[in-house]
């Protein structure tokens, strides 16, 4: 499929201030509830927000009509959807480790309430920038653009998974199991380090494996 440049370029930069918004949305409120999930959450949305700007780097770098028809730019998307899901991987591990810590050192006591109304709003936000890259990506004929909306579709499940998890813990304080609760946070980020690593390394494998059938269709021209 031909690539639609303006819509491209249209996609990603949405994508870049959605990006913006939830680092700094997440991040404030994690900080300041010290819920160890929603800091998770924000530094997604942090690392997403990089990642989109590498991608529209990559993208007006690919789509210039200097390098129209160079065999070099064929290995820059592929390029760029490896690091991304490298960098993705690298926060879960990161992220896990964090929240190990956490549970050996007790727990962390966080206000459910707040946080239950963190992640509605969280949800929402996510899910609505998730269907729109969805929607247009696939008119869009870019693999950077499908890239992003798999990045949005992993941070609208995380945000899911974390109200969710604010919702048990609510109701653990209900029930009389208010002294486990305090586990919640962190178990939800190991929860969600450990399903959301597959989506990041998928994208890397088959990053890679294009890289290596690039080489190799290369390689045959030259000899032809």
């Amino acid at each position: 499929m031909q690539c639609n440049v303006a819509l491209e370029r249209k996609l990603l930069q949405f994508s870049t201030f959605s990006a913006l918004l939830f680092a700094l949305l997440g991040i404030g409120f994690g900080l300041w509830m010290g819920s160890l999930v929603i800091i998770f959450d924000g530094a997604y949305s942090l690392v997403s927000l990089a990642l989109t700007v590498l991608s529209l780097v990559a993208a007006a770098y690919i789509r210039s009509p200097a390098r129209k028809g160079n065999e070099s730019c064929q290995k820059v998307e592929p390029m760029v959807i490896a690091f991304k899901g490298l960098v993705i991987t690298l926060m879960c591990c990161i992220s896990f480790s964090s929240a190990i810590m956490a549970i050996l050192n007790g727990g962390r006591d966080v206000d459910t309430g707040l946080a239950l109304l963190f992640g509605v709003i969280n949800v929402v936000g996510c899910l609505a920038t998730y269907l729109v890259m969805r929607k247009y990506g696939q008119c869009s004929g870019s693999n950077l653009v499908v890239a992003e909306s798999k990045q949005w579709m992993m941070d609208t499940v995380i945000s899911g998974a974390v109200m969710v998890g604010f919702i048990v813990a609510t109701l653990m304080q209900h029930i009389g199991l208010a002294a486990y609760s305090v586990y919640t946070d962190p178990v939800m980020v190991i929860v969600a380090s450990v399903y959301f690593v597959i989506v990041p390394l998928k994208m890397m494998l088959g990053a890679l494996k294009e890289l290596r059938a690039t080489d190799d269709y290369n390689a045959v021209t030259e000899l032809r």
